[in-house]
C-alpha cells in the first residue's frame, strides 16, 4: 500500500496531535485542516488529542514516541515550537519527525484589557521604563513570537529584555482567559486568536508586529508607526510521524495539497479574514538553505539582503545572552526539506 500512488487509496483514518490546550491556533489549524482532508475525500475520520505545555515539547515527545512508522499520523507545530526547542533544550526534537507542510502564517498583535488603565502602547512602554516588572505580558509559552515580540519592544526602547516581566500560558485559550480577566496588563497572539473578543469590544488592539496595517484593523497602528522598530510574524506547520519511508511522506504532502485546495480549508481558515498570509508569495524561494535546521542562510524578504547566521546558546528564562540571534533563527527557520503550502499551491524549496 505504501507504494501505490495517491488516486489508488481509499480515505484513511487519520489520527492529529494537537501539541497544545484547546482554543489556541494549533488547535483550531488542526481541526480546520482535519476537516480539509475529509473534505477533500482523502481521509475517512480525523481523531485529534490536546497534549499542551511546554511550547508544545510535551506533546511532541508524545507524538514521536508515540506514533513511529505511522504513515497515518500528523502533528501541527509552529514557531512557538521552534523557539521552545531552542529555549528549553527538551530530550526531543523536531529532527526525529517527519516535515510535512508549513501551512500559514499570522502576525501578532497586542491588546490590552477592556478595563484597563492604559489606553495606548505609547502608556504602556512609559510604565515599562519605569518599572519593568511592574508589566506582566501574557501569551503562549517562553519562546513564542510574542515572546520575542516582548522582548524586542524592551530592546527597542532601552529596557534590558531579560528585565520583562512574561506570564507564560500553556494554549491560546489560557492567554485569552488571562486577558479578559485583567491578570496580565499586556497580551499578544495572532490577531485570529483575538478578532472575537476585540471586534466584542472586549479587547483593545494597541499595536500590530506586521510591516503594515492590518485590513482587519485599520485603525490600529503598527509597532514601526509608534516608533518601535519591531516587525515579527508567527507561522504554523504540520509534520508526520518519525520513520515514515519516502514514499508515505510524499503521500502526506499530497493529501495536504489536496486539503488545502478544498472548500472546506477556504472556508474554515481564517487568514482569509484575519491577516494570515500565503507562504507561498511571502517568502522567497530562490537560494534558500537550511541544513540541518542549525545554520540559515537567511535571506531577508524586505531589501533582499542575504546575512549568514548560525543559532547561539540563548537564555531559557530570559531570552538574554544571544537574543539576536534567536530572534532571526526562529523566525526563519524552515526545517530539512519542509514544502510551505498556500491557497491551493505547493512549492518545496532544496532538500538538504
Amino acid at each position: 500500500v505504501g507504494s501505490l500512488p495517491l488516486p489508488a487509496r481509499a480515505a484513511v483514518a487519520m489520527k492529529m496531535m494537537l501539541p497544545a490546550n484547546p482554543g489556541g491556533g494549533w488547535d483550531t489549524t488542526g481541526r480546520a485542516l482535519g476537516k480539509a482532508l475529509q473534505d477533500a475525500g482523502v481521509a475517512s475520520s480525523v481523531t485529534y488529542e490536546n497534549k499542551g505545555g511546554a511550547a508544545g515539547a510535551i506533546g511532541l515527545a508524545q507524538f514521536i514516541n508515540g506514533s513511529k512508522g505511522d504513515p497515518h499520523a500528523l502533528m501541527v507545530m509552529g514557531a512557538v515550537m521552534v523557539g521552545g526547542i531552542i529555549t528549553g533544550k527538551p530530550p526531543v526534537n523536531l529532527g526525529q519527525a517527519t516535515p510535512i507542510a508549513r501551512l500559514t502564517s499570522e502576525y501578532n498583535v497586542f491588546v490590552l484589557p477592556a478595563n484597563s488603565p492604559f489606553k495606548t502602547m505609547a502608556e504602556v512602554v512609559a510604565q515599562l521604563k519605569k518599572d519593568p516588572g511592574s508589566v506582566k505580558w501574557g501569551g503562549g509559552s517562553r519562546g513564542a513570537t510574542e515572546h520575542i515580540a516582548a522582548a524586542m519592544i524592551a530592546r527597542e526602547v532601552g529596557v534590558d529584555p531579560a528585565k520583562i516581566n512574561y506570564v507564560a500560558f500553556r494554549g491560546g485559550g489560557e492567554a485569552t482567559a488571562a486577558i479578559l480577566g485583567g491578570n496580565v496588563t499586556i497580551g499578544g497572539s495572532g490577531y485570529s486568536e483575538f478578532a472575537e473578543y476585540i471586534n466584542a469590544g472586549k479587547m483593545r488592539a494597541i499595536g500590530v508586529t506586521s510591516p503594515k496595517r492590518l485590513k482587519d484593523l485599520p485603525n490600529v497602528p503598527t509597532l514601526k508607526e509608534q516608533g518601535i522598530n519591531v516587525d515579527i510574524g508567527n507561522w504554523r506547520g504540520v509534520y508526520g510521524a518519525p520513520g515514515i519511508n519516502a514514499e508515505q511522506r510524499k503521500a502526506l504532502i499530497a493529501m495536504v495539497d489536496k486539503a488545502v485546495k478544498s472548500k472546506a480549508w477556504a472556508e474554515d481558515m481564517i487568514f482569509k479574514q484575519h491577516g494570515l498570509f500565503s507562504e507561498a508569495t511571502h517568502l522567497l524561494a530562490e537560494d534558500r538553505r537550511v541544513i540541518g535546521g542549525l545554520r540559515v542562510d537567511w535571506h531577508e524578504v524586505q531589501d533582499k539582503r542575504a546575512t549568514s547566521i548560525t543559532r547561539g546558546k540563548t537564555d531559557k528564562e530570559t531570552l538574554g545572552s544571544g537574543f539576536l540571534r534567536y530572534e532571526q533563527d526562529l523566525q526563519n527557520f524552515a526545517g530539512r526539506g519542509t514544502y510551505y503550502v498556500g491557497l491551493g499551491h505547493v512549492e518545496r524549496f532544496a532538500d538538504y
